[in-house]
């Protein structure tokens, strides 16, 4: 698959050169006139890296960058933002609010494809990061929950064996059938417990319409 860039700049023929040059360097883009468009095109296209001028109307790409860093769902998207100012006090202003890279305008073509380059390998960086420590969360919580689950269970099979052994041998067939359903209840429960307590690689996949479990079988 593609990477994905999202471009936002004002200037149509800014804009129509930008998406040409990452066009032919086999980027999937898309574009956005300012700020405001940005947002509804990000609810259904996710860059790994936003291009956006600072200066456009509406809301500009100082303003877009610090929606999307306050945004759990975008904040690891790389923000870079091209401007025509050059001001150390600037460019410190952007790197304040979060931009992730500064480039002055115009903008040499190959130092764009590099910076754009170095900006899906920190974003996968950081996805991957952000997975290994979602799944090492999901094993520990797995884990505890199996535990807490172990305990009572155990206390559980102790009391129906000693209700078991304490009804008399001619009244046992009467509760056979219950008997026998409690037993394979406990064993469908030991075994999901030890699912829980010796998950390794988690898998989260849908349940019921918005609904997600833990693959454990």
């Amino acid at each position: 698959m593609k990477d994905k860039v999202l471009i936002v700049e004002d200037e149509k023929d800014t804009r129509f050169i930008l998406e040409k040059l990452l066009s032919r360097n086999n980027y999937e883009t898309a574009t956005a006139v300012n700020g405001e468009e940005a947002l509804e095109i990000l609810k259904t296209f996710s860059p790994k890296v936003v291009l956006a001028d600072w200066t456009m109307p509406v809301l500009d790409g100082l303003a877009l960058c610090n929606i999307l860093k306050n945004d759990e769902s975008n904040k690891l998207i790389y923000f870079i933002i091209l401007t025509a100012r050059s001001s150390l006090k600037d460019r410190i202003m952007g790197l304040d609010v979060g931009a992730d890279d500064f480039l002055v305008k115009p903008v040499e073509n190959q130092e764009l494809l590099a910076r754009i380059r170095s900006g899906i390998r920190i974003f996968n960086l950081q996805s991957e990061l952000r997975n290994i420590e979602h799944s090492k969360a999901v094993v520990e919580m797995a884990c505890t929950i199996g535990h807490k689950i172990n305990n009572p269970l155990s206390s559980l099979v102790l009391s129906v064996k000693n209700i078991e052994n304490e009804i008399a041998k001619e009244d046992k067939s009467k509760f056979q059938e219950d008997f026998s359903s409690v037993t394979e209840s406990i064993e469908r429960i030991k075994k999901f417990v030890n699912e829980l307590i010796h998950l390794q690689n988690p898998e989260v996949i849908n349940y019921f319409e918005e609904n997600r479990m833990i693959k454990t079988d």
